[in-house]
């Protein structure tokens, strides 16, 4: 389940995105192993051809890669607005359900309680409804006006890899030191990158790609 009007972490329908991947994946074995066969067997026209193929697919992948980045915008979700993970199906939604702050001797000290929920609406019928998904790793940063970014120094409560069955949720208290001079905070949680992420098309650890942020 992928919608245009649900703010998630990808802008492209995800499981074109996989197949889009895993094509151009193939794509490129399967043309350097024709290439290699042209070339043993003397055939430099055939080398020429599947090398043209190659490129092509190549420049059409890269523009879309570039284009659906270019199309992304940042957006900066209220308490209690949900934030999708889409990994094929979409069924994991983060919101930030409360913020406490206490002024230290060095620093603000933040509390945020970022609630997980797995939302059954987003399951077939064909899926048994006692199946635990189990969260892929997330990331979780507070991120200032200079770019400033700080990390949890603390978390209490059910922990992000917990698995969750449909219809189920739990809370997670992140406890973070800001500096006093520290302005325009916002929360960025997204899935720790891999380097299949950086090329995943849509996906918010793309190249160049907008984030979805929970304000503060």
């Amino acid at each position: 389940m992928w919608l245009s009007t649900i703010a998630s972490n990808i802008n492209f329908p995800a499981p074109l995105a996989v197949l889009g991947f895993l094509a151009a994946i193939g794509g490129i074995f399967l043309a350097g192993a024709s290439i290699l066969v042209f070339w043993f067997a003397r055939k430099p026209r055939f080398v020429r051809m599947a090398g043209i193929a190659a490129a092509s697919g190549a420049v059409v992948y890269l523009s879309l890669l570039l284009g659906f980045s270019a199309a992304s915008r940042t957006l900066i979700l209220a308490h209690g607005q949900e934030k999708y993970f889409c990994e094929i199906d979409c069924h994991l939604a983060y919101t930030v359900m409360d913020v406490k702050s206490q002024l230290s001797a060095d620093s603000n000290d933040y509390v945020v309680t970022l609630r997980t929920r797995f939302d059954e609406n987003t399951t077939s019928s064909h899926r048994p409804k006692d199946a635990p998904l189990m969260p892929s790793p997330r990331e979780v940063r507070v991120i200032d006006s200079a770019g400033r970014q700080y990390v949890p120094v603390t978390s209490a409560g059910t922990s992000l890899m917990t698995p969750l069955k449909p219809g189920d949720f739990y809370t997670t208290d992140l406890e973070f030191k800001i500096p006093k001079d520290a302005r325009e905070l916002r929360l960025l949680l997204n899935t720790v990158p891999a380097w299949p992420d950086h090329l995943v098309i849509g996906d918010e650890n793309s190249f160049l790609h907008k984030k979805t942020y929970f304000a503060l």
